[in-house]
């Protein structure tokens, strides 16, 4: 079993990287942080995701090109990945989606997301740096990765051995973020 501060730990070093070497990630590594993903709960066990797991470096410079916005200098770090994992949204099962219809909640965002934290800290884990970007041309990656048009692109997660300095987080005081039985 793993310690809680351990765990706590894992969690608190986990950072965007948006830095990496040109070492290739192991298949054995990309394996295990794939099915961190495939692992994750999900409303009514819908898993309403899939995975597109690229490692060909021609294809990923294309998908760079389609995340990059070079007006303002967002994600030109994408071409230095040695991995980038796709998540593509899939339809919910029936119970799923009734209780999402009923709830006025789509639950398949908040499942991606979860299995999308599953992804990072795994890569975390394994000595890997990740960033999730959802900036990106949807269409233009529908196209490089010969996905139907009617499937949604949510995320694209970059992979690869971090250069970035750890950095200390920033976040909003305990005071202000949490409250005890009552808001």
């Amino acid at each position: 079993m793993i310690d809680g501060k351990d765990a706590l730990e894992l969690i608190i070093s986990r950072q965007s990287d948006r830095k990496y070497s040109d070492k290739p990630v192991e298949k054995e590594k990309l394996d295990r942080i794939i099915e961190a993903g495939r692992m994750a709960p999900s409303a009514c066990n819908s898993q309403p995701w899939k995975f597109i797991l690229v490692t060909d470096r021609d294809i990923n410079n294309q998908i760079a090109e389609a995340a990059s916005a070079k007006l303002i200098g967002m994600n030109s770090f994408v071409a230095q990945a040695n991995a980038i994992i796709v998540i593509v949204r899939e339809g919910p099962n029936l119970s799923s989606k009734v209780g999402a219809t009923i709830k006025n909640k789509d639950y398949s965002l908040i499942d991606i997301g979860i299995a999308t934290q599953n992804i990072c800290l795994q890569a975390k884990a394994e000595g890997i740096g990740s960033c999730i970007i959802g900036w990106f041309d949807e269409n233009e990656l529908k196209k490089i990765l010969v996905i139907p048009k009617s499937k949604r692109v949510e995320l694209i997660i970059t992979l690869g051995y971090s250069l970035s300095e750890q950095r200390e987080k920033r976040r909003k005081p305990y005071s202000e973020t949490v409250s005890i039985n009552k808001y």
